[in-house]
């Protein structure tokens, strides 16, 4: 239950309510919304009525996540960027794997010419294969965060385990949990207690709310600067791309949470010559930002070659969406000029 309270009387209200409730269930709080685990209008007093403009009946398990508890949107701020909120929009880019000190820094420039803001790249790998690659652990963090550093960016590196996670908040501004990892609970509710931004990405079999409630695991800790990344999900044909990238998850997760969606084109296509069609559809859904994996020498990279963008296509790709998301704003904007005159 979603109480939404009276402005004039909501700070009284809220101590009714924590006096009357506390201990007893979950209570969250946003603005002069209230919501209560387990707690249905018949328990509440006259006196907490009283002061009580709706109640919301009708919302998802997911509580944290909604706008039904959390209309407007969150905004996460990082040191040279913000994520989220209207008329942001970001772009990540960087290697899949850091594979050296050298490399990682000369891709962190391109990334920084083509307009990205965060450099993107693995440290401690998850791979099919136990064979593969697995990153170059700390050594992979310390030249990330330095290359970052020199073109003045942010960086966002994966967590894959709890042992790992300290290590790479003390390097990352952001950190993600992949898809092999979105219901991996006991990372989740670790990171919960961490206060680091976090990018949640989709499972590659999970639902949007499977997406959600994943996500609550980490709002349930304490932690609210959670980003979402749509990267495809596996269907019945995977002869063409990588994933069946779920263009409609964007604006669905638009729809229902205040969280910024971030779309993930590379992983969801594995071909680089369809991460460009991808990206352009992301970002005409509305989606707050792009994540893409590039590379100067694809057919040598040590993970994910295939899919990387060379430096050239990904500047090309970066100016189309750039322009893409512009334009769209400029036109809602003259939209809402329309509307609200």
């Amino acid at each position: 239950m979603i109480i939404i309270l009276n402005n004039s009387k909501a700070a009284q209200i809220k101590q009714l309510l924590n006096t009357h409730f506390g201990g007893k269930t979950d209570i969250f709080t946003h603005g002069n919304r209230i919501a209560l685990n387990k707690v249905t209008p018949d328990q509440l007093t006259d006196d907490e009525k009283a002061g009580i403009a709706d109640i919301i009946m009708d919302h998802p398990g997911a509580v944290q996540s909604s706008r039904a508890l959390h209309p407007e949107d969150t905004i996460i701020k990082l040191p040279h960027t913000q994520i989220g909120g209207y008329g942001n929009f970001v772009m990540m880019a960087g290697p899949c794997s850091v594979e050296s000190e050298a490399h990682v820094s000369a891709m962190a420039k391109v990334a920084k010419d083509g307009g990205a803001t965060v450099l993107r790249g693995g440290a401690f790998k998850p791979r099919t294969s136990p064979y593969s690659f697995q990153g170059l652990g700390v050594a992979g963090l310390k030249y990330l965060r330095e290359a970052a550093d020199k073109q003045n960016m942010d960086m966002i590196t994966e967590v894959m385990d709890e042992e790992h996670l300290e290590v790479v908040c003390q390097y990352a501004d952001m950190i993600q949990i992949g898809a092999r990892n979105m219901q991996n609970f006991s990372l989740l509710k670790a990171v919960g207690k961490t206060r680091k931004p976090v990018l949640l990405k989709r499972g590659m079999s999970a639902t949007i709310d499977d997406l959600l409630n994943a996500a609550e695991y980490i709002a349930a800790g304490g932690n609210t600067q959670i980003a979402l990344s749509e990267r495809g999900v596996r269907t019945f044909d995977d002869k063409y791309t990588r994933n069946t990238f779920d263009v409609s998850a964007v604006p669905v997760l638009k729809k229902l949470t205040h969280y910024p969606i971030i779309a993930d084109p590379s992983h969801a296509e594995g071909h680089w010559d369809l991460v460009t069609p991808m990206a352009l559809a992301a970002t005409a859904s509305g989606s707050d930002g792009i994540v893409v994996e590039i590379h100067d020498n694809p057919e040598k990279a040590l993970s994910d070659g295939p899919q990387a963008l060379k430096p050239k296509t990904y500047k090309k790709m970066t100016s189309e969406v750039f322009a893409l998301h512009d334009m769209l704003n400029s036109f809602n904007q003259q939209e809402g000029a329309v509307v609200n005159g």
